[in-house]
């Protein structure tokens, strides 16, 4: 087997090609965190007070080829 290194480009929110529209018409972001209801509220809390501030951000990550098709498509 081997190994390739893979390259990839890392979307934040605020950059044009972090959502994405899959039928024309709304707009899907391409990452997110989910917290389950089962979360204790405190946590629950804390998790959104750290999002909030800036200490928890979601991105995503995509191969680089993957990302030039999606730029190529537009």
């Amino acid at each position: 087997m081997f190994k390739t290194k893979q390259s990839y480009v890392t979307l934040r929110p605020g950059h044009e090609d972090f959502s994405f529209s899959p039928d024309g018409i709304s707009i899907v972001p391409r990452a997110a965190i989910e917290v389950s209801q089962r979360c204790p509220e405190n946590y629950q809390s804390l998790i959104a007070e750290c999002i909030g501030h800036g200490w928890i951000k979601v991105v995503a990550n995509m191969r680089e080829t993957e990302y030039t098709m999606e730029l190529l498509r537009k």
